[in-house]
């Protein structure tokens, strides 16, 4: 297996590590509300898709975690400083839900790419990348619209 691809793994490792630690902050911030719900049911669904990356990493011949994962953990809770997670609606939740979004988007990337490596890696076949990349695009979907919801509130001057 070839450095590139395991640097590519792993940087998605990281990636996912600060969603999933991200998540687990506006679950515990927005409790039982609909936003901490929401970010509880995409939580269990991110961890998920972390656990099948770990698993393609190991195929690959590399550790997940490490250096890499520590410091996604560690960025996350250093962003909090900014995001805050005030309101349901602010600039912060705002902010987080666009940073899913992207990160999101690049897992959809992951998957496809991913895809095409089936060819030349036969340890990777049988992983169904196709749904993958569904399930990945129906995520960006949800927490875009969720992001779209928050954006009048959180970027518009107040009303007198």
């Amino acid at each position: 297996m070839t450095d590139a691809l395991i640097t590519y793994l792993q940087d998605h490792l990281a990636g996912a590590m600060h969603a999933i630690e991200l998540l687990k902050a506006m679950r515990s911030h927005h409790g039982g509300g609909t936003l901490g719900q929401f970010a509880s049911e995409l939580l269990s669904e991110i961890e998920a898709d972390r656990d099948l990356l770990a698993g393609l990493t190991e195929k690959a011949g590399a550790t997940p975690g490490g250096m890499k994962e520590w410091a996604a953990w560690m960025g996350e809770k250093v962003s909090r400083l900014k995001l805050k997670h005030g309101r349901g609606d602010g600039l912060g939740t705002f902010e987080a839900l666009e940073f899913l979004v992207v990160g999101i988007h690049g897992k959809w990337a992951l998957w496809r790419a991913l895809s095409l490596v089936t060819v030349c890696d036969p340890r990777f076949q049988g992983t169904d990348f196709e749904q993958l990349a569904m399930r990945a695009k129906n995520q960006h979907n949800k927490v875009d619209a969720r992001r779209l919801e928050c954006a009048r509130s959180a970027l518009c001057p107040p009303t007198e």
